[in-house]
């Protein structure tokens, strides 16, 4: 029960932050979701990081990783809206902004989780 907890607590902290910055940042005026390209992207900078610490010398508790990881990030990070805005892309025929938002999203993604995992070594 309380690593039920622990992932939702973190869990609400990472969506509450997610909507704040996809309020910020997802412009209509441009129509590009940048609000969701960085909470991807800086989620997975801090999986990095997070997990990073974990493995190091067990830095981090289970708990810790809980709340942290699966909560937090899992709560921050959303492939199924960056899922749903590429069917938008995709169905409004705009292939470019598809093909940028995808390739820029896995690439920043990936980058982010091994710096994440630099960083902390």
């Amino acid at each position: 029960m309380k690593n039920i907890l622990l992932v939702f607590i973190g869990g609400g902290f990472g969506s509450v932050l997610r909507y704040g910055i996809g309020n910020y940042l997802n412009a209509s005026s441009t129509g590009f979701p940048y609000g969701t390209l960085v909470a991807n992207v800086l989620g997975s900078l801090f999986i990095g990081l997070i997990l990073g610490l974990a493995a190091k010398n067990n830095t981090l508790s289970q708990s810790q990783s809980l709340l942290l990881a699966t909560g937090f990030c899992g709560g921050f990070t959303t492939f199924s809206t960056f899922a749903y805005e590429n069917h938008l892309f995709l169905k409004s025929g705009d292939f470019m902004t598809f093909a940028l938002y995808s390739i820029s999203s896995f690439i920043l993604g990936f980058l982010a989780v091994f710096m994440g995992l630099y960083l902390v070594k």
